[in-house]
């Protein structure tokens, strides 16, 4: 379990951290460098879902999505000073699953 949660958070760090780095390049005028190295944060945010132990691709896949929606809001909160509100949480927390 603790393995699991790891991987959600390792792969959900490279995802935001991936996609930031290349915003910084396209919309801020940072250097090529920078997107270079989100392309490879993207690309390590593909391979880690191998790693984990579930047999199916669509749970895996739908459970990266609710652990990335919550990593980027986290993320908005500390590195962008967005607050999050409740409504934000809301849809971030919700327990329904499309299954």
């Amino acid at each position: 379990m603790i393995y699991t949660i790891f991987l959600f958070v390792i792969a959900g760090i490279d995802g935001i951290v991936g996609v930031d780095l290349i915003w910084l390049l396209l919309r801020e005028g940072k250097s090529l460098r920078l997107g270079i190295f989100g392309v490879i944060e993207l690309a390590l945010y593909g391979v880690i879902a191998t790693f984990q132990s579930f047999a199916s691709f669509d749970r895996i896949y739908a459970a990266y999505g609710r652990a990335f929606i919550i990593l980027t809001i986290l993320w908005g909160w500390e590195m962008d000073n967005k607050i999050p509100d409740l409504y934000g949480w809301i849809g971030a927390t919700r327990l329904k699953n499309s299954y």
